[in-house]
């Protein structure tokens, strides 16, 4: 590839990385020049959501409580639908998640899974490395090229004959990707992987007879998801391909999304293929949206569970909202994985996973997500027991379903434990030191845990010390309690570690942001957003 110096641009654009060999097959001038139009077109308009975002939360931290929106209330009373199922979304039992790091990519298509779901977001460290060879590997998945030599020259890894139907998501509206410019600012994540991959795929995914299918993260408001509408009308018409070959299913992982999925719904209505209960980015959001409030502030993280009513609740009414607009109601994430070591444990594990689907199936979901190749039969079984050879059950309208706004935000209760509070802090520095090396997917203690785990962990060491909450027991929690914990924690996860381990990782970078965040006097909106400073002083 020639040097960055004589790499042709298109007009406007900038890029500040260092040159990768997947580089000069994925950002082509053409390719650049779709993102830098979708920029120009859109970043008005993403700021204005995000300063919406803002101002919201400034009447929360106010006392202000959310409701369903007065103002949409013809849009909830109506009859309308979403666009007929795509063939090869009709059936989604189950969807296994993932990054879009090579080897993982061929495993998750393979994993005998309905569809796959590859992630630039929550399971994704975005140096600059990940995210292009990322938009390399899908666009080898995609014309089915892609395969995987062990370095030691081991097992090799190739697509098998029938394959999980590929889905993929983008960053949220809130990230930048700070290695590209457009006009002298950042160019938006979101409008980066997306454009990327839908350039240099949209075409052929039609003419193998599938299309460009995306998650959509983080959204907290129908406008935010009126703007994805708008980026993928302009994004069809400028490859001249027809209205509604794009299908896009949303994420309700935000407490503020929750009161508006009819909405997004209609907003998406020609595009939708429904609507996913990200559990743990939603109980993350709940944390964060009610940060100043004492009396949202939760139990240990392994007490709050889908039993819990708000949780309940709120994937009920997924489902309701879903099937009167005949779309899929997708169920929530199976975080934990195979302990080969102790057949025990996992078949306790196992058994777990089992009755989470089981609930899921018998409410009216219509697939769900695993994390792990090894969790797939086992929800399958589940889904399967309920819909038999039904690809979905849409017919199951669900109108006994009452859920209020109170019932949405009824805080669970449940004990603060020093076991919780060592647990999240494990949690969270670890992650931290994944993220900070590359990898955004970590299996930790029995679970992989991606960033919206590691959010939660966080969140709630910060509100506990906001809100002076006591231990189970009847002690403070104090923040030099918590550094003392933070200290101990750290030796325990080097004594695990070799020296040249140790040496080569990130667990004081980690330590130093978790402290900074926990000190913070108004609430850190992402752990990614200073990590993301991290990686780029790194030079990733």
């Amino acid at each position: 590839m020639p040097p960055m110096s004589t790499w042709t641009l298109p007009p406007g654009v900038e890029i500040e990385a260092p040159l990768c060999a997947a580089a000069e097959r994925i950002l082509t001038r053409e390719a650049l020049q779709f993102v830098a139009n979708l920029q120009r077109r859109f970043e008005p308009e993403r700021q204005r959501r995000l300063a919406a975002r803002r101002e919201v939360q400034a009447r929360l931290e106010r006392g202000w409580t959310p409701d369903f929106l007065h103002e949409t209330r013809g849009i909830r009373a109506a009859h309308w639908r979403v666009a007929p199922l795509a063939r090869d979304l009709e059936r989604r039992l189950v969807e296994i998640t993932g990054p879009v790091e090579r080897k993982m990519v061929i495993n998750a298509l393979n994993s005998g899974a309905d569809t796959f779901m590859a992630d630039f977001e929550d399971s994704n460290s975005p140096t600059w490395r990940n995210c292009i060879e990322g938009q390399l590997n899908l666009c080898d998945a995609v014309r089915r090229t892609i395969s995987f030599q062990q370095p030691d020259g081991g097992k090799r890894y190739e697509l098998a004959p029938h394959t999980a139907t590929l889905i993929v998501r983008p960053r949220g509206w809130h990230l930048d990707e700070a290695h590209v410019r457009v006009d002298g600012r950042p160019v938006s994540a979101s409008l980066f992987d997306f454009g990327l991959y839908f350039f240099h795929n949209a075409r052929e995914l039609v003419a193998r007879g599938s299309g460009p299918y995306f998650y959509l993260p983080k959204m907290e408001s129908h406008l935010e998801a009126r703007l994805w509408n708008d980026v993928f009308l302009a994004a069809q018409a400028e490859l001249a391909l027809p209205r509604g070959t794009i299908r896009a299913t949303v994420l309700i992982e935000t407490i503020l999304a929750a009161f508006e999925m009819d909405e997004i719904l209609y907003e998406l209505r020609e595009h939708s293929s429904g609507l996913n209960c990200g559990r743990w980015d939603y109980i993350f959001s709940f944390i964060k949206k009610f940060s100043s409030r004492a009396d949202f502030v939760l139990p240990d993280r392994w007490r709050v569970t889908m039993a819990e009513h708000f949780l309940r609740s709120y994937s009920t009414l997924l489902i309701r909202t879903c099937h009167r607009r005949g779309a899929h109601a997708m169920g929530g994430m199976a975080a934990f994985i195979p302990i080969k070591s102790d057949p025990e444990r996992n078949a306790a594990a196992l058994a777990k996973v089992a009755a989470d689907k089981r609930r899921e199936a018998e409410d009216g979901h219509d697939g769900t997500w695993v994390a792990h190749p090894g969790l797939v039969a086992t929800a399958r079984a589940e889904f399967e027991r309920v819909l038999a050879q039904r690809p979905h059950q849409l017919e199951r309208l669900r109108e006994d379903v009452e859920v209020r706004a109170a019932d949405l935000l009824r805080v669970p209760a449940g004990a603060i434990t020093e076991a919780g509070l060592r647990s999240n802090v494990r949690i969270g520095v670890q992650y931290l030191a994944a993220w900070l090396a590359g990898s955004g997917c970590v299996p930790l203690e029995d679970l992989m845990e991606d960033a919206a785990t590691a959010e939660i962990s966080r969140a709630q060491v910060w509100q506990w010390l906001r809100h002076g909450a006591r231990l189970e027991d009847g002690r403070a929690l104090d923040a030099a309690f918590v550094a003392r914990v933070v200290a101990e924690e750290l030796q325990t996860i080097r004594a695990a570690l070799s020296e040249a381990t140790w040496r080569a990782g990130h667990h004081q970078n980690a330590r130093a942001l978790f402290e900074s965040m926990l000190a913070a006097p108004e609430f850190p909106e992402f752990l990614t957003l200073p990590a993301y400073r991290q990686l780029l002083s790194q030079g990733d």
